[in-house]
C-alpha cells in the first residue's frame, strides 16, 4: 500500500509537541511492515535549512495555488522515509515557529499558510506534478492544519481514501468569514453542515465532516470527546458522525526512549539493575542545583506550562509540599503567568525545586532517567507520550484518569498492588486537593522501598510500542 502521511511537523526536524513524535514514529512503523510510506510537511525555513538542497523540485498545475508555491523531494531524510516539502517563500520561509509569531500570537495568515499546504498536498494527489511517478492509496491527516485535505479530495471525486487524526480536539483551526472568502473557498462550504462553525470556519470541523476516517489517539478520549466539556462545541458533531470515529492508542518510539541504551544519559539501566537509576537521580539533581540525596523522591515536570496540562495544580502542591521530604524538577514553557509563578518557586527555594524553561531534548531524557516519579495531572489528555516514557524508565507516574492517562497507567490501590498490576497512581477528582493528596500517597509507598522497586519493573515492563496502533491503522486504511 502506497500512503502519503501529512502533518505539520515531525521530529526531528520540527517539533512543538507529541505530534512531531508520533509524525516521525507511526510512518517509520507502517514502513518496516512493508509498505511504502511518504511524508508531506510545510517548507518552514528552519526545516529547508536542516534539509539543505532536495533531489528535484516540481511546479504544481493547480490554480487555487499561489505562483510560489513548489514541491521539494528528498529521497533520503532524517526521518528515515522519503519526504515532500511544500515550499512558499512568501509563506513559510519566515523567522518564528510553525504556529506562532511569538508565545501566544498565531500567525496573521495561517489562514493561508495551511489552505496553500492542504490544497498542494492534494495536487500532488491528484497527479498534479505530472513527473513524480508514485501513487498514493491513502492519505492520513494530522490535526486541524491539513482539515482541508479531505474536503478538497471529496470535492475533486479523487480515488485517495482519507484518515483525519485529532490529537487535541481543543486546537480547530478557527476562522472569520473574511478569511474564508479570502481563500475563495466553495460557497457550499459555507454551510453547517461543512465547514461553517458558530459563525467562523473550521479547519478541523472539515476534516471530521469528510474524511472517511476520523481517528483520536487514544480509545478513552474518542469517548470523551463525544460529549461537552472535552468535545469543545463539537460534541453534536461527532456524534453525528460517530460510526467513523476510532481511538487508537499511540505508541512509542522505544529505540529513542530506552532507559539501557539512551545516548542522554549517563548511567544506563534497566528493571534488573535499578540502582544505576539512583546515579542518573544524582546526576539531574546536581546539574540542577538541588541538594544531593538519594533518599529524596524527587518528581519530574516535561511540559507545555498551560492551564490544561494542570500546572495551577503543581504550583499548588509544591507550595503545599515544601517542608516535607521531596524534591521536584520541571522543563517546559508557555503561559507567562505559570512559568513566573515556577521560577518564583525555584528561587526562593533552589535546593528543593528546580525550573528550566524552554525545551531541551537532553535534560527531558534525563528528567526522565533521574526522577522517582513524574507528574501528569492534566484536565484532559488526548494521549500523551511521556507517561509512556516515564514507565519505561521506572519515574512512575501520577496521572488524573483521563484520555490517554487512563489507557496507560493503573493506579497503585491496595487491589492493584496485591495483583502486581499496578504502574503509577491515578486520580479522578480535577482538583489541586486531589493531585496534591495522590502526591502524598505516592511519596508514602516511596518510603517502603521493595514495594516500590516491583512497582516500579512492574511499570517498566509495560509495552506501548508502533506495532499494534500501525496494524489497526493499516485495517482502517483497507476498509472501503
Amino acid at each position: 500500500m502506497n500512503i502519503l502521511f501529512a502533518t505539520s511537523e515531525a521530529f526531528p526536524l520540527i517539533k512543538t509537541g507529541g505530534l512531531g513524535d508520533v509524525s516521525y514514529s507511526l510512518p517509520r512503523a507502517l514502513q518496516e511492515m512493508g509498505h511504502q510510506v511518504a511524508l508531506i510537511l510545510p517548507g518552514y525555513r528552519s526545516v529547508k535549512h536542516k534539509l539543505g538542497r532536495p533531489d528535484r523540485r516540481y511546479a504544481l498545475a493547480d490554480e487555487f495555488l499561489r505562483d510560489d508555491v513548489l514541491l521539494s523531494y528528498y529521497g533520503h531524510s532524517a526521518l528515515g522515509l522519503p519526504l515532500y516539502l511544500v515550499e512558499s517563500d512568501s509563506l513559510y520561509d519566515r523567522d518564528g515557529g510553525p504556529y506562532e509569531s511569538g508565545p501566544g500570537e498565531g500567525w496573521y495568515d495561517n489562514g493561508d499558510r495551511f489552505a496553500q499546504y492542504c490544497r498542494a498536498v492534494v495536487c500532488l494527489l491528484k497527479g498534479g506534478a505530472a513527473e513524480i511517478p508514485q501513487r498514493f492509496d491513502v492519505v492520513h491527516c494530522n490535526d486541524w492544519q491539513t482539515g482541508l485535505i479531505p474536503a478538497f479530495l471529496q470535492r475533486l471525486a479523487l480515488p485517495v481514501r482519507s484518515v483525519f487524526t485529532i490529537h487535541n480536539l481543543a486546537y480547530q483551526g478557527l476562522f472569520d468569514r473574511g478569511t474564508f472568502d479570502y481563500l475563495k473557498l466553495p460557497d457550499e462550504w459555507w454551510h453547517l453542515d461543512s465547514l461553517e462553525f458558530y459563525g467562523n470556519f473550521s479547519f478541523l470541523k472539515a476534516g471530521i465532516v469528510y474524511a472517511d476516517w476520523v481517528t483520536t489517539v487514544s480509545p478513552t478520549y474518542a469517548c470523551e470527546i463525544m460529549h461537552e466539556p472535552l468535545a469543545c462545541g463539537m460534541g453534536g458533531l461527532l456524534q453525528h458522525h460517530r460510526h467513523k470515529v476510532v481511538g487508537i492508542l499511540n505508541g512509542v518510539d522505544y529505540d529513542a526512549w530506552n532507559p539501557a541504551t539512551d545516548p542522554y544519559i549517563r548511567f544506563h539501566y534497566d528493571q534488573h539493575s535499578l540502582q544505576e537509576k539512583i546515579n542518573n537521580k544524582l546526576e539531574i539533581q546536581r546539574n540542577t542545583g538541588l541538594r544531593l540525596s538519594k533518599s529524596t523522591p524527587l518528581i519530574g515536570l516535561v511540559s507545555r506550562l498551560v492551564e490544561q496540562k494542570g500546572l495551577d495544580w503543581i504550583v499548588s502542591a509544591m507550595e503545599a509540599t515544601l517542608g516535607e521530604k521531596v524534591q521536584w524538577v520541571v522543563l517546559g514553557a508557555g503561559t507567562q503567568q505559570y512559568e513566573r509563578q515556577l521560577q518564583a518557586l525555584a528561587q526562593a527555594n533552589s535546593k528543593v525545586i528546580s525550573v528550566t524553561i524552554g525545551y531541551d531534548e537532553s535534560l527531558a531524557h534525563g528528567i526522565e532517567a533521574g526522577c522517582d516519579l513524574f507528574a501528569m495531572p492534566s484536565r484532559y489528555e488526548p494521549c500523551g507520550l511521556n507517561q509512556i516514557y516515564s514507565l519505561r524508565y521506572g519515574s512512575l507516574p501520577i496521572v488524573r484518569r483521563t484520555g490517554g492517562l487512563a489507557d496507560t497507567v493503573i493506579d497503585a490501590s491496595e487491589d492493584a498492588l496485591e495483583q502486581g498490576s499496578a504502574t503509577g497512581f491515578c486520580f479522578e477528582e480535577p482538583s489541586a486537593r486531589a493531585f496534591t493528596e495522590t502526591v502524598r500517597r505516592a511519596i508514602a509507598l516511596y518510603r517502603k522501598q521493595k514495594t516500590w522497586r516491583k512497582l516500579q519493573q512492574q511499570a517498566m515492563d509495560q509495552r506501548f510500542d508502533w506495532q499494534h496502533s500501525a496494524q489497526a491503522y493499516l485495517e482502517l486504511y483497507e476498509q472501503e
